[in-house]
């Protein structure tokens, strides 16, 4: 029985360790809290990641590494480079494969679909942050001393996701309210369904053709914010969403007295025009499909209503 290290229990830490438990392996989950699902597969483990030193002991004999853990949005500039640190060297001191979960940040503007292999042009302090994170970790994998993958995912949905959409419009579209959203509402969108993401976290890390290389989570769908929340809505059984659309300018305005939002300015490039994610090398090496949207906003509601 392999066994393996997940770091963060949000929900995909969560969903990953869970995953990986439910396939027989074991796993240790460790957050600075000792927190996570409770499980017979998973030990969960109180420990601060930014420790090497303590990350090293937990990972000793470890097959896989899974990061899953990220700081505060507002305190990523300070407090991710210090926790990416540790787990570089806890895979270089312990020979475990070392899966990092990502996200589209570091691509930039794109048109088109953008597939793995894009060239990093991020045009915000946290984009040129997530594409330093890849960056290093290729270059330590490049240079012998880890094996390294990334799987990089775009908005979550599903139960407990975190993401800006489930955050804001859509507890008020399964309560049948009026909701807005800070996007263009009808511009294409790829959305990841946590169970998803879980899965091509632990397809990379079994698969020896994944390290090296970045892989795009399947879409659960490419639908707008508007189709979205529409099927949202039927899920939930309300009527038809009242959504309407926070343009950017107005987004920028909120922003000069509220800090988070004016965080989020830097990725309006994701949210106001169309951002295609291409699945195809996950889908044809990894070999994990898309759950069905159907079946992601069936769980999606269930989750909000309770």
């Amino acid at each position: 029985m392999d066994f393996h290290v997940v770091v963060g229990a949000g929900s995909t830490g969560t969903a990953t360790a869970r995953r990986l438990a439910d396939s027989g392996e074991a796993v240790r989950l460790v957050t600075r809290r000792g927190t996570g699902p409770e499980h017979p597969g998973i030990e969960r483990i109180a420990a601060d990641a930014t420790d090497a030193d303590r990350l090293t002991a937990l990972t000793e004999g470890a097959a896989i590494l899974v990061n899953c853990a990220a700081p505060p949005y507002l305190r990523w500039l300070e407090e991710f480079p210090p926790l990416a640190a540790a787990l570089l060297t806890t895979a270089e001191r312990t020979g475990a494969g070392y899966v990092l979960l990502g996200n589209v940040y570091g691509y930039g503007p794109v048109d088109g679909r953008i597939e793995e292999d894009r060239p990093a042009a991020p045009t915000g302090p946290k984009g040129v942050l997530r594409a330093r994170l890849w960056a290093d970790a290729l270059a330590a994998h490049r240079a012998g001393r880890i094996r390294a993958t990334e799987v990089r995912a775009s908005d979550f949905l599903g139960a407990g996701a975190g993401s800006l959409f489930q955050f804001t419009a859509a507890p008020a579209v399964v309560a049948g309210e009026p909701a807005s959203y800070p996007a263009d509402l009808d511009a294409p969108h790829s959305w990841s369904y946590l169970g998803d993401v879980a899965a091509t976290l632990v397809a990379a890390g079994r698969n020896e053709a994944a390290w090296g290389r970045a892989w795009h989570v399947p879409s659960t769908s490419e639908a707008s914010a508007r189709t979205l929340a529409g099927g949202l809505a039927r899920a939930a059984g309300v009527p038809g969403p009242q959504l309407s659309a926070v343009s950017e300018e107005e987004l920028a305005r909120l922003g000069g007295s509220d800090e988070f939002l004016a965080a989020m300015i830097e990725t309006n490039h994701l949210r106001y025009r169309p951002l295609l994610l291409d699945s195809a090398r996950t889908e044809q090496v990894l070999g994990v499909a898309a759950t069905p949207l159907d079946a992601v906003l069936a769980e999606t509601a269930h989750a909000l209503r309770r």
